[in-house]
């Protein structure tokens, strides 16, 4: 069963409707015990940092989640979620999950042709091998919402790249776990072609 988290930040509804389109059966639940138990977990959101903590810490799913990656659990981060799983947000000024080293800050933009948040299409390049990766091509496009942007601590966390006036990370992962900056429920075939992915990973990466 993949779980996928519920902690009041939105856009649970429109996984579960890919995870469905994609063969893979999911429930939403805020249950920490259901996050432990579960063997795939998918950690998506929208909303602000500081809310969203506040919502895991209540209900005690930022323990399952750390318990959930120890252990070796394929976990799939989508925006917010990737976004707190590293250890701080400038947004709320913020202490987070720290799944993975790193920080989150806010685009800050020369060109005024360029509006923050960041919306719409954008392409995404690989930039290292990752198994839920495999078939991403050049120029493939994804969908994006988001006026944050993930700076990992080390760069060999990163798996792909994006460019919004300057390259930014767009998906990182260590181990089990793997996120994504962009949508991949809201991202059409190549989106749903992700989460296919996801659904056959084991959570090892080869060296």
């Amino acid at each position: 069963m993949v779980v996928i988290v519920d902690y009041d930040a939105g856009n649970l509804k429109s996984v579960e409707r890919a995870c469905r389109e994609v063969g893979l059966s999911a429930e939403i639940s805020s249950d920490p015990n259901r996050i432990r138990e579960a063997k795939r977990v998918i950690f998506p959101g929208v909303g602000a940092a500081g809310s969203a903590m506040r919502s895991l810490a209540a209900s005690g799913v930022d323990r399952a989640l750390a318990d959930a990656f120890e252990t070796g659990t394929p976990i799939l981060g989508i925006c917010l979620g990737l976004q707190i799983s590293l250890e701080y947000s400038e947004e709320n000024d913020t202490d987070t999950l720290g799944l993975l080293p790193g920080e989150v800050h806010r685009f800050r933009l020369d060109d005024p042709d360029l509006k923050v948040p960041h919306m719409g299409w954008n392409a995404v390049h690989v930039i290292r091998p990752h198994p839920v990766f495999d078939g991403v091509q050049l120029g493939d496009e994804f969908y994006f919402v988001h006026a944050y942007r993930p700076i990992p601590e080390r760069p060999t966390d990163v798996i792909a790249e994006s460019v919004y006036e300057g390259p930014f990370c767009s998906a990182l992962g260590r181990g089990n776990y793997v996120a994504t900056q962009f949508h991949p429920e809201k991202s059409g075939r190549v989106g749903l072609r992700l989460l296919e992915r996801f659904a056959d990973w084991d959570g090892r990466v080869d060296a």
